[in-house]
């Protein structure tokens, strides 16, 4: 019997079992898939927790003959990786709209989804002696909770930059110096947070620069960044060459491994199905284009856009006189009605515009004719759209997209402002920048600093590459963890 037992916890150091927790939006459930089989390719087994209330909606945008309706992760199995799939209710009926009763949702994501995570995780520990971790975004305010209470290593996976975390994790200090949290917030430079340069009060996150910070978001934020200071691990989806000083900050406090950006070794064949809605294939129409003269415009999965601002660009895109894929959701402007493009654009745009509701967009990125990109700065956007060597043109809108713009404009040089954001958005500068985003000539060098910024990731990647020694050291060490704990 002795050595039986020995083998099992042997066994339990070698291959770690963790159970991943995704924040149920598709701009976070696509990173912790990709870092789901990264681990799983790397001996991990991992159980994937999906709430009902996404998986449903990647069902129903499959295609209906695909055996992965039920299991987003079948064809992964089959492919050799130990990656399990649970579904977990987030608290709400299936037809509950939790865009338009945001407020409800939030204070559900921070009570109610908790409870339910917690009889996920007790059950599935007690039927399977091998779990030893629990993933959970960042953004999830009850991680800590519920890894001490099963005794789970404890990660948090942080999947936006670095930059973003440490603004986050010093809400106190920003609070206590009087730049966030006040009617009347200070205005000057915030020069006070440890590794982070300089960074103007317009150019931190959305939340932070509200007036009324007790809303249900504010308290998730809150709860959520005093819960990442008890985690054993912090993995986060970015790049130690681009963000070195903010990491090695984070880095004195707390073991933070950048091991981004967290993507398949091929982007553009993934083998799990995490699309909230269904693809547009603009192949055909690309290859029909010449070589980096097409814009891709997306304004991402979630967030609304006014309906002025979209007239603008609509406008603009026409006087630009360049060609362009415009992915416009059906409910851009507003949840509750579909918005209707002005009147004319359509017949105008002919050949030169392709109008999809959705399409895979690593596949617009990496075809050689497309030659920028008009993005609201999204960080997977950003990485996908860096991993392609594509400059960007600049518009965010909310939360993280705000301060990841600083980063790809002004610390990187890899993008411009579509505009100032004081002022409102006009067709005439629209189509200015978008000709000088797009004209091969480029003074502003964006392309070649694109073509750098594209090697330091693959650079990162590659078998004696940062982001690459960080996860195999992150990995040893969350081996260690776990032989302390057995």
């Amino acid at each position: 019997m002795h050595a039986h037992t020995e083998r099992a916890v042997e066994d339990k150091h070698s291959q770690p079992h963790a159970i991943m927790v995704p924040m149920p939006l598709q701009g976070h459930l696509l990173p912790h898939t990709h870092l789901a089989m990264k681990l799983a390719s790397n001996g991990f087994t991992i159980t994937f927790v999906n709430t009902q209330h996404i998986h449903h909606q990647i069902s129903k945008s499959q295609p209906n003959d695909t055996e992965d309706q039920d299991d987003i992760f079948a064809t992964a199995r089959k492919s050799g990786l130990d990656i399990r799939y649970k579904t977990v209710s987030d608290g709400f009926p299936l037809a509950f709209n939790r865009f338009q009763n945001h407020n409800q949702a939030v204070e559900g994501l921070l009570y109610v989804f908790p409870a339910h995570v917690d009889e996920l995780v007790g059950n599935l520990v007690q039927s399977d002696p091998s779990v030893t971790c629990l993933i959970v975004d960042t953004f999830h305010p009850w991680s800590a909770t519920i890894a001490n209470k099963y005794n789970l290593v404890n990660i948090s996976f942080w999947t936006e930059p670095a930059l973003v975390l440490s603004i986050y994790y010093h809400l106190d200090l920003l609070r206590e110096r009087g730049h966030y949290g006040s009617h009347d917030n200070r205005e000057d430079t915030v020069d006070y947070i440890p590794g982070v340069q300089a960074i103007e009060p317009k150019d931190l996150m959305s939340h932070l620069q509200e007036a009324d910070i007790s809303t249900p978001m504010h308290r998730a934020l809150h709860k959520a960044f005093h819960e990442v200071q008890r985690a054993d691990f912090i993995l986060c989806n970015t790049v130690q060459e681009l963000e070195s000083n903010t990491l090695s900050a984070l880095q004195e406090k707390q073991h933070t491994y950048a091991i981004g950006p967290v993507s398949p070794n091929n982007p553009t064949k993934s083998i799990v199905a995490t699309n909230l809605m269904s693809e547009f294939d603009c192949t055909e129409w690309l290859n029909t284009k010449p070589n980096g003269s097409v814009l891709f415009v997306s304004f991402g999965s979630y967030v609304l856009v006014t309906k002025n601002d979209i007239e603008e660009i609509a406008h603009g895109l026409l006087l630009s006189k360049v060609s362009f894929i415009w992915v416009l959701r059906p409910n851009t402007t507003s949840y509750d009605e579909t918005y209707i493009l002005p009147v004319g654009f359509e017949n105008e745009i002919k050949d030169r515009g392709l109008m999809v509701p959705w399409c895979s967009q690593i596949e617009v990125l990496s075809h050689p004719a497309t030659g920028g990109f008009l993005t609201h700065c999204g960080w997977n956007s950003i990485l996908e759209s860096m991993w392609c060597g594509v400059p960007m043109l600049c518009f965010p809108l909310w939360t993280d997209q705000v301060t990841n713009r600083k980063l790809v404009v002004d610390d990187w040089g890899i993008g411009l402002n579509l505009c100032d954001r004081v002022k409102p958005i006009t067709r005439v500068e629209v189509a200015e920048k978008i000709n000088r985003l797009m004209s091969g000539k480029l003074g502003d060098g964006l392309q070649k600093q694109s073509k750098k910024v594209k090697q330091t990731l693959e650079d990162a990647l590659a078998v004696n590459g940062s982001s690459q020694k960080n996860l195999s050291q992150f990995i040893g060490d969350v081996k260690a963890e776990i032989q302390k704990r057995v």
